[in-house]
């Protein structure tokens, strides 16, 4: 969907397909949407097209109401890409510009902040500071339109430096005031201003056909005790689990939906004892949950095979899940439940006030290395407390790669897993696995393919 022509015709299909990867403003109303809006579909004289929210918001269009494009799903391309501005994407969306600033972004990725700024705004329309500001403002309408917080600390939890800089953002990305933002929040289930809220009830929105059953299923059978646990019934389960944040921890739960039609969400609630964490443990959970892919495109390319087409076909939309936190996803990949229940009940943080069967955080590396700094698992601990490997969104896979590969005692399949999981790599085949070049850049979720049909364990 590169050329305008094409872009159009999407927009006037209202193909769904295209939400996040693109967005088309419209200059006779001075409104922004997502590709499948139900409006009337504007003249094609009238329309611009942008990469990102943030472009079309630097450009004066504000947000339309009706299909509010900022709640779409984000481009796949950022999951799939390895170069900075993939990785700078996946930082930002972390919310490292909040915390850390452009320098602190600049850094991670290895470039000076002049050189991000200039990258990201030659490719996305919009430099990290008005990328992390359209998140911003996402993450203010959640809060308003779903807690009863007053305006003060909605500012703060979004990472707003003043309520006036927080009213002035609204006005120009919603045209509307912080009170109307707020009023526009449907009836049912409104909470009152300055009422306590149990959590922030969320919507995960996916684009296409998801898989629920198949994902549920491996992180019940992957369920750590004392870290995550698993209650109800298949096709309407509750993933709970506990998270280690920037600012303080949190405990998110994820609803089951049976429904794998064109698109749509997962419920979710998340509770914080910061809500400066809220962009972060969301980010963390369409990672784990593999929201932002695009299974259109994975679906053609494995579809194609003649050995993965059945298996395609049967289950269309099946994910590849990543991790809410990638230390402790290495660890278990090379320890397994059992001993990493152990460790979790042995070295974990136990939380300040558990709730139910979620008792404690999985313990840090750095504690891990002084607690058990012999073998394999002191090894791998000692190199993720140190940097030596590193494994966030942004960071480099092929880096990454080489640095597990120095880990004495590591194998292969350990390192492909830890690649799959931990680094949300797309394209990963285990040693000994015959995966043909025809299946990149999708291996990973080739795999995924033939565990689910039961041909690989």
């Amino acid at each position: 969907m590169t050329d305008e022509d094409s872009r159009y015709e999407a927009v006037r299909s209202r193909d769904a397909r295209f939400d996040g990867v693109f967005f088309f403003a419209v200059e006779t109303t001075g409104i922004y949407c997502r590709p499948s809006c139900p409006a009337v579909t504007p003249k094609r004289a009238h329309v611009r097209f942008f990469p990102t929210a943030a472009a079309a918001q630097g450009a004066g269009f504000r947000a339309c109401r009706r299909c509010r494009p900022d709640a779409v799903p984000g481009s796949a391309e950022w999951n799939v890409r390895a170069d900075a501005v993939g990785r700078a994407m996946r930082l930002i969306a972390d919310g490292v510009v909040d915390r850390e600033g452009v320098a602190g972004l600049a850094a991670r990725l290895g470039y000076s902040a002049r050189q991000v700024q200039r990258q990201l705004t030659a490719e996305l329309g919009a430099g990290p500071v008005a990328l992390a500001r359209a998140q911003r403002a996402h993450t203010a309408r959640v809060l308003l339109q779903t807690t009863g917080l007053p305006v003060t600390e909605v500012a703060w939890a979004a990472g707003f430096a003043s309520v006036r800089q927080f009213n002035d953002t609204v006005r120009a990305v919603y045209a509307t005031t912080l009170t109307g933002l707020r009023a526009a929040a449907p009836r049912k289930g409104r909470p009152r201003p300055g009422a306590p809220t149990a959590g922030v009830p969320l919507r995960l929105a996916h684009r296409g056909p998801y898989q629920a059953r198949p994902l549920f299923d491996l992180l019940e059978r992957e369920a750590v005790p004392g870290v995550e646990e698993m209650t109800g019934t298949p096709g309407a389960r509750v993933y709970r689990r506990t998270l280690r944040l920037p600012y303080g921890t949190g405990i998110a739960a994820v609803e089951e939906r049976a429904d794998t039609g064109a698109g749509g969400w997962l419920d979710a609630r998340v509770h914080l004892t910061d809500l400066r964490d809220l962009t972060t443990a969301v980010q963390r959970l369409r990672r784990l949950f593999d929201l932002d892919a695009d299974p259109y495109a994975v679906d053609e390319r494995l579809g194609a095979d003649g050995r993965l087409a059945p298996l395609v076909a049967a289950r269309p939309g099946l994910r590849s899940p990543g991790a809410a936190d990638p230390d402790e996803v290495a660890v278990r990949a090379l320890v397994g439940r059992d001993t990493a229940a152990e460790l979790v009940r042995r070295y974990g943080k136990r939380l300040d006030a558990p709730c139910g069967g979620l008792t404690h955080l999985f313990p840090e590396a750095a504690v891990l290395a002084g607690a058990e700094p012999d073998g394999t698992l002191g090894a791998l601990t000692a190199a993720l407390a140190d940097g030596a490997v590193r494994l966030g969104p942004g960071d480099d896979r092929d880096a990454a790669r080489d640095a597990l590969a120095a880990v004495p005692g590591l194998d292969d399949r350990t390192i492909a897993e830890i690649r799959t999981r931990a680094l949300g790599d797309p394209d990963v085949a285990p040693p000994g696995l015959d995966a043909p070049d025809s299946w990149r850049p999708w291996r990973s979720y080739a795999l995924n393919h033939l565990r689910a049909a039961g041909e690989l364990e």
